[in-house]
């Protein structure tokens, strides 16, 4: 009897907002909204220190110990760009992009927004010292645009979200091969290979 009762008022109501397209959004729009006014409060310490707590996974001498802020940057988003290319690699072999010619805007999407925003920086920040930060502004957040796509659900295209997501990963491909190839002192090709 309880488990009805916990599946009833607890697990289907969060089931439900999870399949929702549309909570996606929201959840992104609130969270983005919550650390703002938070960070800009008088609990901005707490907050910091929050994201500096170390957690760490493992036992005796194997443990990896890392804060809350490089476990999100490194760990869970590299399982979301992976799953990510995962959508997109769907759509390269069997839908949208399987035809190079409907592949190729994304692609040029995804170059003219790393080069015109590069270029931009590079105009207002030449002769400074500045002028070494060229590449901060060539990786796009496109994860606000697309949470607005999804807050807006079935209204948008599929082919719109599809389209978005493409130029997401390859606008963020390009910018960790241009930190590799002019920000990074040392490549190391076993671990690339790897």
């Amino acid at each position: 009897m309880k488990k009805n009762h916990l599946d009833l008022y607890l697990l289907l109501p969060i089931k439900g907002f999870i399949e929702k397209q549309t909570s996606v959004g929201l959840l992104l729009i609130f969270s983005a909204l919550l650390a703002i006014v938070v960070s800009n409060s008088p609990w901005s310490d707490v907050f910091i220190t929050l994201w500096e707590k170390e957690i760490y996974v493992g036992f005796d001498d194997l443990v990896i110990r890392k804060s809350l802020l490089h476990w999100i940057n490194d760990g869970l988003m590299s399982i979301f760009f992976f799953l990510v290319g995962l959508e997109l690699k769907k759509e390269i072999v069997f839908g949208e992009f399987s035809d190079f010619r409907r592949a190729t805007l994304p692609i040029a999407g995804a170059v003219g927004g790393m080069i015109v925003p590069a270029c931009i920086y590079f105009i207002f920040n030449n002769n400074t010292p500045a002028i070494s930060g060229w590449g901060i502004p060539m990786a796009t957040d496109i994860a606000f645009a697309l949470g607005i796509l999804y807050l807006l659900g079935d209204k948008v295209p599929l082919s719109l979200k599809v389209f978005l997501t493409a130029l997401a990963i390859i606008d963020d491909i390009g910018a960790v091969l241009v930190i590799a190839v002019f920000y990074t002192s040392d490549i190391s090709l076993e671990s690339l290979a790897a």
